[in-house]
Order: structure tokens, then C-alpha cells, then sequence
């Protein structure tokens, strides 16, 4: 039988090893003026990884609960659309999707949208006016929001109907019985797994890079070829990728318990 864990048993002695050998390596870095430029370089590119990330996030977040509510619709037709729409999202990889969209999709939506204002006389508008950097965005948003309607998916589903019924018989219409009842249950559940795919998005952000969107590991990769120091720069790159993931972690983690601490 396992007893109880051992005082000071869960301490975060990994954070504390961890948080050394960080430190020591930017120490490393700011000593040395060629890992400096280096990090000088990619840190232009955090900006881009950043607002990838958040925007691409944020719309994959509304179409997956939409997704979401359309998979527990009473009407067949919306439960059929959402399902088919999930699974064949889930099958194709990040990577295909990304350059579906960007060299099929996004080509594809610039002919339509000329179509429509050629009937009205508007001037045409090319295909590199839509920028690679949104159409690296609408893939990040399509692929993630597959994955995240099944969280919302399976936070919604948690709630005890018995509460729905309570708040229906109350006189609550399903907007309020939603917002009021469910959602601010579900969100206690469904927070885990979605900050676990909000770092994953920190991560997948640096495929956007091989349709050359300067985020950091497009510029770890110009940098490299630049000055052939590979093993400095993708130091840096690992470096920088691993500060804001575990930072991120550290965070979601914290609003976790205060959340938990709050429902007691």
C-alpha cells in the first residue's frame, strides 16, 4: 500500500535544477559576443512567435467551441457537420495542413475574392497581398481547432445534467443556462488540457517557418546559414523555445490551483 508522500516530497527541486542551468546559460551567452548576436537576432523574432501563437489560439478557441456546441446540437445535421469536420482536421498533419493552406487555400481565396469584386469593378488584389503570415495563422487556427472542440467537448459533456434540468426549471433560457451553469463549470475542467495545447502552440508556431514567417526558428535558421555556426545558434533557439514553455507551464499551472482553490 503506498502511504503518504513524505514532507517536502513534492518541492519542484526539478524547477530549481532547471532554473540554474538556465541561468547559467544566459550568463554563458551574454559572456560570449558570438552566442550574443545570436541571441540578439532571434530576439526579434519572439515578437512574431508571441502574436502567432495568441491569434492563432484565440480563433482556433472560438471555432472549437463552436465545433463543440454544434457536436452536442439536438439536430442531426450540425452533430454530422462538426464530427466530419473534427476527424478529417485530426487526420491531416500540422505540417501538410500548413502548406495546403498556404499555397492551395490561400491562392484559392484571393481568385474567389477577385471573382466576387470583379463583378462590382473593384480592382483585383494578387496573391502575395495575403500574406503568408495570416494564412500561416488560418492553418494553426483550423489544425488546433479540431483538438481543442473535443476538450470543450468533454468539459461540457462533465456538468451534471441534474443542474441543467434545476436551472431549466428555474425559468433559465439556454443562452443563461450556459453561461450561467455550465460553461463556468466546464472551464474548471476543460483549463488543463487546454493550457496544455496552448503550449503546444508555443511550439507548433516555429512550423510556420518553412513558409518563411521570421519567428524565432526562421531566424535561427537565416542565422545559421548566414554565419554556419549551428551549434551556438540552435543552442539559443532550444534556450529561448524551452524559457517560454516552461514559463508559460509555471503559469497555467498557477491559475490552475487558484481556480481549484477558489471552488472549495
Amino acid at each position: 500500500m503506498i502511504g503518504p508522500s513524505p514532507p517536502g516530497r513534492d518541492f519542484p527541486w526539478w524547477l530549481v535544477a532547471v532554473s540554474l542551468l538556465g541561468a547559467a546559460a544566459y550568463a554563458a551567452i551574454l559572456a560570449d559576443p558570438g552566442y550574443r548576436q545570436v541571441l540578439d537576432t532571434l530576439s526579434r523574432g519572439i515578437g512574431i512567435t508571441v502574436f502567432v501563437t495568441v491569434v492563432s489560439f484565440a480563433t482556433a478557441a472560438l471555432i472549437g467551441l463552436g465545433l463543440a456546441l454544434a457536436s452536442l446540437s439536438p439536430r442531426a445535421w450540425a452533430r454530422q457537420a462538426a464530427r466530419g469536420y473534427i476527424e478529417i482536421i485530426r487526420g491531416i498533419p500540422i505540417l501538410v495542413l500548413l502548406l495546403y493552406v498556404a499555397f492551395v487555400i490561400g491562392p484559392a481565396l484571393v481568385a474567389g475574392w477577385n471573382w466576387l469584386t470583379g463583378q462590382v469593378g473593384l480592382e483585383p488584389i494578387r496573391t502575395r497581398d495575403f500574406p503568408l503570415l495570416w494564412r500561416a495563422i488560418m492553418a494553426l487556427s483550423i489544425a488546433y481547432s479540431a483538438f481543442i472542440a473535443e476538450v470543450f467537448r468533454a468539459g461540457l459533456q462533465s456538468v451534471d445534467t441534474g443542474q441543467i434540468e434545476a436551472a431549466e426549471a428555474l425559468g433559465l433560457n439556454r443562452w443563461n443556462r450556459f453561461r450561467h451553469i455550465v460553461f463556468p463549470q466546464a472551464f474548471r475542467m476543460i483549463l488543463p488540457p487546454l493550457g496544455n495545447d496552448f503550449v503546444a502552440m508555443v511550439k507548433d508556431s516555429s512550423l510556420v517557418s518553412v513558409v518563411g514567417v521570421l519567428d524565432i526558428t526562421q531566424l535561427g535558421k537565416v542565422t545559421a546559414a548566414g554565419n554556419f555556426r549551428y551549434f551556438e545558434t540552435y543552442n539559443v533557439v532550444a534556450l529561448v523555445y524551452l524559457t517560454m514553455t516552461i514559463t508559460l507551464s509555471l503559469l497555467l499551472r498557477r491559475l490552475e490551483l487558484r481556480l481549484r482553490a477558489g471552488r472549495r
